[in-house]
């Protein structure tokens, strides 16, 4: 018996768009890939965010402030983790 698995698309707003296309091209492509990763599989380091909705998803030394739902990520904020990282709406 074969298991499908269903790929999520990966929807960047405007400043998660913005802020992968100011990180440094190694770092882009680590992100792109960690984000296409969990579209795929649903693997990686993924907690949900605490007194707001949402979830984060660690990539090294950036996170990914995301919604998410049974067919689609939702990317809100790309950064290297700080103290506004969870701040940013």
């Amino acid at each position: 018996m074969a298991v499908l698995s269903r790929v999520k698309t990966i929807i960047l707003t405007l400043n998660a768009a913005k802020d992968l296309d100011a990180l440094p091209r190694d770092a882009r492509e680590q992100v792109e890939a960690g984000l296409h990763r969990y579209a795929m599989t649903g693997q990686g380091d993924v907690k949900a965010l605490q007194g707001r909705g949402g979830y984060r998803l660690r990539i090294g030394s950036y996170r990914v402030i995301f919604d998410d739902d049974a067919t689609m990520i939702l990317a809100i904020y790309i950064g290297r983790r700080a103290t506004t990282t969870y701040k940013r709406s």
